[in-house]
């Protein structure tokens, strides 16, 4: 697809999901469905930033065993606890918070999603504190993914919160867990 935040091109080296050709070589799915699935997640991030939904919105887009990897709540896994967590405690306080997505880019079973992180504030100057970020994902089959790593510079995100004041607005249920579970590992397909 050309135009807008989408980029990228099949490529022979991508990451197997599973789906097997003619000669027992396993193989991406179909980009138009890959393609498809991020289109879809973009668009209910895009209504979410515009308070047309809810983080647990999302939840819809993952496997009921997918795992996601958050920069502060480290790694989550299963919908129930993602639909807890991630998509649940962890935006509690965030209000006014938007996500807009820089560019997609599809490799595969691979999107990575380049996105900003811009806080329900703005600098003296009138400019809005924000940070870069970066999603990976996989594709699962049947419009889902199997995994997210979410990567932002979490110290930037904390000097920006408390330069702004938003860090006192987040309340105790959003805080992460005191020791994440690091591990960012994919899971086997």
């Amino acid at each position: 697809m050309s135009g807008g935040p989408w980029r990228g091109a099949g490529a022979d080296w991508c990451r197997r999901s599973g789906v097997v050709d003619e000669q027992g070589a396993v193989m991406p799915f179909p980009r138009e469905e890959v393609e498809a699935a991020a289109q879809r997640y973009a668009t209910v991030r895009a209504d979410i930033d515009a308070g047309r939904g809810m983080w647990a919105d999302l939840a819809q887009f993952f496997t009921d065993d997918a795992v996601f990897i958050d920069p502060a709540w480290g790694r989550v896994e299963g919908i129930e606890e993602m639909k807890a967590t991630v998509f649940g405690d962890a935006m509690d306080g965030f209000d006014g918070w938007s996500f807009p997505i820089d560019f997609v880019v599809i490799e595969g079973d691979d999107v990575v999603i380049k996105w900003r992180q811009l806080l329900g504030a703005t600098r003296p100057d009138g400019t809005p504190y924000q940070q870069s970020g970066v999603s990976t994902l996989i594709y699962a089959g049947d419009g889902k993914f199997r995994y997210e790593e979410d990567i932002l510079n979490m110290v930037h995100v904390l000097e920006d919160m408390r330069d702004s004041g938003e860090l006192a607005k987040v309340t105790p249920v959003a805080m992460p867990p005191k020791h994440p579970n690091r591990d960012f590992s994919r899971p086997p397909a």
